[in-house]
């Protein structure tokens, strides 16, 4: 009898750990080409938080690493889409810091300065965005100067400082106008300084000449008018200084 008993007992423990067994099968590896395929899908149907769900798993589940930076990538790349720049710049960012020595370093940098670039709007509107846009540009070229952007990069950096060279045009020609002209003085040599070869260089060099005449300092105006003259002398600004620096016609008495 006791030993119909262990034999029970013997086939019971059998059978609970064969069960056992079946119980914690080993769990299916993770797959992130399959995941990272389905997020893009996901992507492309403009299911933004569900994409968003799916790298966030790969960067939190892919041993391999080799698709967690293109997950982080992606999550910013679902900001651009959902007109989010704010939080694309944070995630571009994110990735930055995290893979500064990435493939695709360059390509997080580019989109951080075109999201700001993209933002200028016009010469009053658009200094903020343009002083964002070139500050972002100028470290592109400077963390990466291979970049694959070269070619168009120049472009947009001379649009950079049009518009901010532009928006200091204007602000001095409020102060020249206001009769604030040591104000408008400062901010004239300052866009000379630092954007030269600036579009309209020949009617900053004129409003100088003047802002400097109607402060009394005529030495300083006489300097700019002869600049002006000698740098462009077909400019439609040239005869007009030429008549300045001529001397005043003496009063008959």
């Amino acid at each position: 009898m006791q030993k119909h008993k262990i034999a029970f007992l013997f086939l019971s423990l059998l059978l609970v750990f064969s069960c056992s067994k079946k119980a914690t099968k080993p769990e299916e590896a993770f797959d992130a080409e399959k995941v990272f395929a389905t997020a893009n899908e996901q992507m492309g149907r403009k299911e933004y938080e569900e994409a968003r769900t799916s790298f966030l798993e790969i960067k939190s589940r892919d041993l391999t690493k080799k698709y967690a930076p293109l997950a982080q990538l992606r999550i910013a790349d679902t900001y651009i889409q959902e007109e989010e720049p704010d939080r694309a710049v944070d995630e571009y960012k994110r990735f930055l810091e995290i893979y500064p020595e990435h493939k695709y370093a360059s390509y997080a940098q580019y989109q951080v300065a075109m999201i700001y670039f993209n933002q200028i709007e016009s010469s009053e509107r658009g200094y903020g965005a343009a002083s964002k846009a070139l500050e972002e540009f100028e470290k592109l070229k400077q963390m990466f100067p291979r970049n694959p952007y070269r070619e168009v990069l120049e472009v947009r950096i001379e649009k950079c400082k049009d518009i901010l060279a532009d928006y200091e045009f204007v602000v001095g020609t409020f102060y020249y106008n206001k009769g604030s002209y040591d104000a408008a003085i400062k901010r004239f040599r300052v866009l000379l300084e630092k954007f030269p070869g600036f579009k309209k260089e020949p009617d900053v060099l004129y409003s100088l000449a003047m802002a400097y005449k109607k402060h009394g300092e005529k030495d300083k105006a006489a300097e700019y008018f002869k600049l002006l003259i000698e740098k462009y002398p077909n400019n439609n600004l040239a005869p007009e200084a030429k008549k300045e620096l001529s001397p005043a016609p003496v009063k008959k008495k």
